[in-house]
């Protein structure tokens, strides 16, 4: 299979963009070799600068539940782009995707469209702030909410560890303020709140981690933040950017029957494009401007482009069936993927929640904790990802991304995929 295109093209990004890429991921650091260049999706299928086309299990990291180029999501943009671009002012689409949101998302009593999942998770947490009059918060190791200076922290070692910064050109006194806890630790929650539950303006999580690759919430752990929130006046927020109306059509709250008092969300409601929201409980949201004194603006927020593709996006999954029918193509991939790697004789377990999976090289038949995670033999994914790539399969560049299956994802992409991973599995080192 020839890059050469790709190789050329990264040969002239280098010159001018910083790493080649605008985002780090796609460098391929993580896996070693050039980074790809893509051209074209449609359906279930990437193409590259060289024609070479692979079934595609990133999705732009999760928005493309319908696949690459859904023809209503299409048709929605080009009705758009006859229109106008952006105006700088209210439009009647924004009306429309708030209603939609608020109806599938009930928590949702209220919502701002925003332009970045990034720019959500940075406003909920000042709205916390201004809410609870507090300053202090917590989040939890291996969960990403974008680069927003105070979260771009390194997972702690303990209950009471303050954070440090993950990132040069963040103030360590900013980061003094966020606490890091483990995920899918009770007890380490428990004693943390006990101690410091009055200072705490909220705690931020990803209801199921995705950027630690997938792994979701054990039983009562989500529980026990909605509990301890409630107890000590914080705000919990949910960071469902990547999960909401992914992994159930009313997002991880609907799936695990507990309500946040503030939600993110994004890709999904974008279709592809740009975009992100904050919303939840009125008490709170009234207190953005230009109702209340915290303050938030975008130019290009509620951008008549990301709506219109977002809302049609919407208006598809919401059909019956539409989630659970997902889920069952997800399971029947996994359960392939296991098995085969099972006749290889290569350890490899599998995470799944609705259409967002995980893959990870390990003797552990149960990820739960950041630890595991970073136990796991990323050599073996390295040659695991290539060797997939040089048979038709594009996954994320990175051990620690989970996986999307689309809708346009059907029984022969998944054959492809599995006979791919028998190929890749067998050429594994034991």
């Amino acid at each position: 299979m020839s890059n050469e295109n790709s190789r050329h093209l990264y040969e002239l990004a280098v010159k001018n963009i910083p790493g080649g890429v605008n985002s780090p991921v796609r460098a391929f650091k993580g896996v070693g070799g050039n980074p790809l260049f893509f051209k074209a999706g449609q359906d279930a299928y990437l193409i590259d600068a060289d024609d070479n086309r692979y079934v595609d299990y990133v999705g732009g990291f999760g928005p493309l539940i319908l696949g690459h180029c859904h023809n209503e999501v299409v048709e929605a943009l080009q009705n758009q782009l006859q229109q106008g671009l952006a105006f700088g002012a209210s439009t009647e689409a924004e009306v429309k995707i708030a209603d939609k949101i608020c109806e599938l998302m009930p928590s949702l009593e209220k919502v701002r469209l925003v332009t970045s999942g990034t720019e959500a998770t940075m406003s909920a947490i000042r709205l916390a702030r201004g809410y609870t009059g507090r300053d202090r918060i917590v989040k939890f190791e291996g969960c990403y909410h974008g680069h927003v200076d105070g979260l771009l922290v390194k997972a702690g070692s303990g209950a009471l560890t303050l954070g440090e910064p993950d990132s040069l050109g963040v103030p360590k006194a900013y980061t003094d303020l966020t606490h890091v806890l483990p995920y899918n630790d009770t007890d380490a929650l428990e004693s943390f709140f006990a101690a410091n539950g009055d200072e705490i303006a909220c705690v931020i999580v990803e209801p199921v981690a995705g950027n630690m690759n997938c792994v979701p919430p054990v039983p009562g752990f989500l529980e026990a933040l909605r509990e301890h929130c409630t107890k000590h006046g914080a705000v919990l927020i949910f960071d469902e950017v990547m999960t909401g109306f992914r992994v159930a059509l009313g997002g991880a709250q609907s799936l695990y029957q507990i309500e946040p008092d503030l939600t993110t969300i994004g890709k999904v409601i974008g279709g592809g494009l740009p975009v992100g929201a904050f919303g939840g409980k009125t008490e709170i949201m009234e207190l953005i401007a230009p109702l209340g004194g915290v303050y938030q603006a975008g130019t290009l927020a509620g951008s008549p482009l990301a709506v219109a593709a977002g809302l049609a996006m919407l208006n598809v999954i919401s059909k019956p069936g539409f989630h659970d029918e997902l889920a069952a193509r997800t399971a029947v991939l996994l359960s392939g993927l296991q098995e085969r790697a099972d006749q290889a004789g290569i350890p490899f377990t599998t995470t799944q929640v609705g259409a967002m999976f995980g893959c990870f090289f390990t003797e552990e038949k149960n990820i739960s904790h950041f630890s595991q995670v970073m136990s796991c033999d990323t050599e073996r994914f390295k040659h695991y990802f290539h060797s997939m790539l040089d048979n038709g399969v594009y996954l994320a560049p990175s051990a620690f991304e989970a996986g999307f299956v689309s809708s346009a994802h059907g029984d022969k992409e998944i054959q492809l995929t599995l006979i791919a991973a028998e190929k890749a599995f067998s050429a594994l080192p034991k």
